[in-house]
Parts: structure tokens; C-alpha cells; sequence
């Protein structure tokens, strides 16, 4: 259950993320709402996370699946260029997150 826990706090990374760069330094209200539960939420899940998971492997994998995420987001939506060597980096992120979750 720490796993998917861990995931979902992963997945709300992104989103606080995403919702911290559209919210203009704090000014675009909707935006900083966003940011606000999605960063609550998403540090909540983390601790709960660490109660089970080492620190070090689940602050590893909670990192990694909300930058993947956020870059994977940025390239979808256009606002970052699609390279072969940012899919190549990526890849090896998601093999490191993989090997984490096997190796532990």
C-alpha cells in the first residue's frame, strides 16, 4: 500500500508543480489553489510513504516520478521541445525508479 501511496504523492508532485509555474509568483488564484492542496496532499502521502519505505528510496522515486511527469507534461503540452536525449534521460529515471521499487 506504501507503494501506491508513494505513486499517487509522485503523481501530485507533477501537479504541484505544473500549478506552481502557471501560478505567475502567486497571482493567478486558481493556479495557487491548485498548488496549495496539490503540495499538502502530495507531502502528506510522502510521510505516510516513509512510515513503511527507507527515506532515501522513497524520496528517490517521489522525486523522480514528479519530475518525469512534469517534463513529460511540458513536452506534451509544447511548452518544452521534444529531443531524442530528453526522452533518452527520462527513460533512464523511469529505469532507475523501476530498479528502486525491484530492489527494495
Amino acid at each position: 500500500m506504501a507503494w501506491i501511496i508513494l505513486i499517487i504523492s509522485g503523481v501530485l508532485e507533477a501537479v504541484w508543480a505544473t500549478a506552481l509555474g502557471r501560478s505567475a509568483g502567486f497571482t493567478n488564484r486558481p493556479a495557487t489553489i491548485v498548488f496549495g492542496g496539490a503540495l499538502v496532499l502530495s507531502m502528506l502521502g510522502l510521510a505516510q510513504a516513509m512510515r513503511t519505505l527507507p527515506t532515501g528510496t522513497a524520496y528517490a522515486v517521489w522525486v523522480g516520478i514528479g519530475a518525469s511527469l512534469t517534463v513529460l507534461y511540458a513536452m506534451y503540452t509544447g511548452t518544452e521541445p521534444v529531443t531524442l536525449a530528453r526522452a533518452l534521460f527520462l527513460s533512464l529515471i523511469i529505469i532507475g525508479i523501476i530498479g528502486l521499487k525491484v530492489a527494495t
